[in-house]
């Protein structure tokens, strides 16, 4: 069975807010939702455990010996406590340090591991010694000079602060010990006593300190983080961005054109917008600022229906790490760095919660099966930086990089998908992803047991059991994919007509232990890009559920580039449990030509050869 599907990039139907610049506020909350936190979600599911696994065992042990030993990453921060020595690498790369140690704090939520909560402590003693008396820590500038700090903004010291502030949050909230927190507060405070009102004007080059802000904010209570981050968004469009004599500063590509709420177009680098956007939203959701929101609603027009690809990956050039104009997306060329793809993940999370709406959610859904899980390979040992949608051969995973942010994104994004699955708000429950788990929670006072049993994304069939002692008034809110066009629904094996809004079917009517049946249909798409695509005219693509498919060489090595689709191609769905690590892959016949489709997640995991996602239609 094949359904044809065409695509305005990724088509979806979208409402533009528009509204006066100044700043907004609202009395009811912005935000509607809440996430059900994924420390209270143990993943069971054959899909994401055989990930989760591959994890502990070769993700993290692989960043931790590339920090450690074939890199000098955890040497700068020895060499900067001592006061001497020199600086080894990029001037960004503490960053990478304390993403892998939040990777671990996550990993340890879970996975309780004595040696490797050890390993971690070793690594914040050494990040403690190496701070310095006013509080400021940054490795590159303490080796080689602390008199050039703070003078360019684009020389990442505020991005690292993020990072560090990040992994000190997680880690407390793993372990309840507070030295990196402290040492996060000490920096927080420096920076502070530096720059904001009535100081000195920053504008960071590389977003990401601004949703950190908030995340110390959230964990101590005190409203001056959460006010320095509001600020610090506040900063850029006023012509304040500067890199010190080291070069010209270039507007577009730090995001630094306007005043972050009069946004309407993404522009400049593809993670810096993400971790901005980011940045904004929880600011927004904290503030009731409608302003901030009402420039994310056009950005998320413009990002969604324009500048992404079929995998969710954003980047189109490797130029700028980023965009160049509407619908340039070239498949050989494309960047789609594993760090946006994750960054969509971040954002369109955020706009789920203040919306209900779960087109945010489709979107999060594609990028996170199909270009953030491209980023790392299935022995969970080697990466992908770049995410293109062809390769002539040449495009392989490597086991780390001189600029390693995409390693050390995913260490620390694996292991938190569970808080992607469940929502909460004041009048439901809302089931997003559909991921074999069990999740026990208090809501409202009563405890709360949800058991999702799936073979998702192989299979449409979701079971979901909610348990509880007492009845839980609140309604149960499922999210119908858009990809989904045929559906059945049932609580206790009886048929139900539940209403649709806004891509959730809402259930009134249950009871705790009820089990909630979701069936949904899987047909082969055929997917047909927007016609502004100059590079997709005359191709299709092949999707089926959430997942993209592509064709790799060594699956169809003879006439590997004649291959192509046309009216006339038939498809079949077959299970190859010893391919990929148990998948299902699409045989496709055209003209007497066989094709094999496998998932694009799962590319560049055998022998090199050349791979397309979107073939020739003729």
């Amino acid at each position: 069975m094949k359904k044809i599907v065409t695509l305005s990039v990724i088509s979806f139907l979208f409402v533009c807010c528009t509204g006066p610049k100044d700043v907004q506020q609202d009395d009811a909350p912005l935000k509607k939702i809440s996430q059900i936190d994924f420390s209270h979600v143990k993943i069971e599911d054959s899909f994401w455990s055989p990930r989760l696994e591959k994890h502990t065992s070769a993700t993290l042990p692989v960043c931790i010996d590339q920090i450690e030993n074939q890199t000098g990453r955890i040497k700068n921060f020895e060499n900067a406590a001592k006061g001497e020595g020199k600086h080894s690498g990029i001037f960004f790369d503490d960053s990478d340090v304390y993403k892998a140690l939040e990777g671990i704090a996550y990993s340890l939520i879970n996975n309780p591991d004595a040696e490797l909560e050890k390993k971690a402590d070793e690594w914040i003693d050494k990040m403690a010694a190496a701070q310095q008396p006013d509080g400021y820590i940054n490795t590159y500038y303490t080796l080689t000079g602390l008199d050039k700090r703070w003078t360019n903004m684009d020389k990442h010291e505020m991005y690292c602060a993020g990072h560090m502030i990040e992994a000190a949050v997680a880690y407390y909230k793993a372990t309840g010990k507070r030295k990196l927190l402290d040492v996060s507060i000490r920096m927080a405070d420096h920076m502070m006593s530096v720059f904001g009102p009535g100081k000195r004007n920053w504008v960071p080059g590389h977003e990401e300190i601004e949703l950190a802000l908030v995340k110390l904010y959230e964990t101590t209570g005190e409203t001056k983080y959460l006010d320095f981050a509001n600020w610090l968004l506040e900063e850029r469009g006023h012509g304040y961005g500067s890199m010190g004599g080291e070069g010209e500063w270039n507007k577009e590509y730090y995001q630094d054109v306007v005043p972050v709420r009069d946004l309407e177009s993404i522009s400049g680098h593809a993670v810096r917008c993400m971790y901005l956007y980011c940045g904004m939203a929880d600011v927004a959701a904290l503030k009731n600022d409608t302003g901030y929101v009402e420039a994310m609603n056009k950005l998320w027009d413009d990002v969604v229906h324009r500048n992404m690809y079929i995998t969710g990956g954003i980047g189109s050039s490797g130029h700028n790490e980023g965009f160049t104009v509407d619908y340039d997306l070239p498949n050989l060329e494309a960047y789609c760095e594993t760090c946006a793809s994750v960054g969509m993940v971040f954002w369109n999370q955020r706009m789920n919660q203040f919306t209900g709406d779960s087109k945010y959610v489709d979107v999060l859904e594609r990028s996170m099966y199909n270009g953030a899980l491209a980023g790392v390979s299935l022995a969970g040992d080697r990466f992908f930086y770049v995410n293109p949608l062809e390769s002539k051969g040449n495009h392989n995973r490597k086991e780390w990089y001189g600029c390693a942010c995409c390693p050390s994104q995913i260490s620390r994004f694996l292991p938190s998908i569970g808080n992607y699955i469940y929502g909460v708000s004041k009048d439901a429950l809302w089931v997003n992803l559909f991921i074999g788990n069990t999740t026990v929670v208090d809501i409202d006072g009563k405890e709360v047991k949800l058991h999702q049993e799936t073979s998702y994304p192989w299979e449409g069939k979701v079971n979901l059991t909610v348990s509880a002692e007492n009845d839980i008034d609140k309604d149960l809110r499922i999210r119908i994919p858009e990809w989904c066009d045929e559906y059945s629904l049932s609580v206790d094996g009886k048929a139900v007509d539940a209403d649709v809004e806004k891509g959730y079917a809402v259930i009134k009517e249950w009871n705790p232990g009820d089990v909630v049946t979701l069936d949904m249909a899987m047909p082969v798409e055929i997917m047909e890009s927007d016609p502004r695509v100059k590079e997709n005219v005359g191709k299709r693509a092949i999707q089926r559920g959430p997942l993209v498919y592509c064709i790799e060489e060594v699956d169809n090595g003879t006439g590997f580039d004649s291959l192509h689709l046309n009216d006339s191609s038939s498809f079949e769905v077959a299970d190859v449990p010893d391919l990929l690590g148990g998948v299902k892959v699409i045989k496709a016949k055209t003209d007497d030509k066989n094709i094999l489709f496998v998932p694009y997640y799962a590319w560049d995991n055998r022998s090199a050869g050349k791979m397309k996602v979107w073939l020739e239609w003729k």
